[in-house]
């Protein structure tokens, strides 16, 4: 995932959440997909069994857990990281990773950017809102 965004935005982020005893960040995220049924279950399929490569950048750069969850052709996305963790050099990884691009390029597919999304960005930052806690 070569572009969650451009410019993350802090308001888009929760610190100091508790994940298995590890106090991390959370960002969530949106996509779409496009408007196809068939397109929309290959993407799904191919995410039930994610290339160990992808995993391992992921995990290599500070996400320490992440989960999609899609409503029609909208995706949502909740990323922890570590403090190591930062959109630039995970960019800067995935540009240089030949895996990650192949990854991106078979993805992009079946993805859609959002209405707001500026030329090149795919996920991008959702503003958090509200908390019970």
């Amino acid at each position: 995932m070569d572009e969650f965004l451009s410019n993350p935005v802090v308001s888009g982020m929760e610190t100091g959440t508790i994940s298995k005893g590890v106090c991390v960040k959370r960002f969530c995220l949106a996509l779409d997909l496009k408007d196809d049924n068939d397109l929309i279950e290959e993407y799904k399929k191919y995410h039930e069994n994610v290339w160990p490569e992808i995993k391992k950048s992921l995990l290599d750069s500070g996400v320490t857990d992440m989960n999609i969850y899609s409503l029609g052709n909208r995706l949502f996305m909740i990323m922890d990281v570590n403090d190591s963790f930062s959109f630039e050099a995970k960019a800067a990884a995935d540009a240089a990773n030949p895996k990650v691009q192949e990854w991106e390029q078979l993805m992009w597919k079946y993805q859609s950017a959002l209405p707001q999304a500026k030329p090149g960005e795919k996920w991008m930052l959702m503003e958090h809102i509200f908390a019970l806690k």
